[in-house]
């Protein structure tokens, strides 16, 4: 069957419910803990990301009250 160009269905994980796509991610975080290729944040590292968002939504705020 034939689809028509305005009438797209979602694809891949767009396609799939909320639950499954969590199992997929949940499975991909203990497989890369297990393998230990996970990411494991230093204490100064998480400090600047903290900062970085921190900057970036005051930033985002005083630009929103200025319009």
């Amino acid at each position: 069957m034939l689809q028509r160009k305005n009438e797209r269905r979602p694809r891949g994980l767009a396609a799939m419910s909320l639950e499954r796509r969590r199992e997929i991610a949940s499975m991909g975080g203990r497989t890369s803990q297990a393998r230990g290729t996970a990411h494991q944040w230093t204490a100064s590292e998480a400090s600047a990301a903290g900062k970085k968002g921190s900057a970036r939504y005051a930033q985002k705020r005083t630009t929103e009250q200025a319009h």
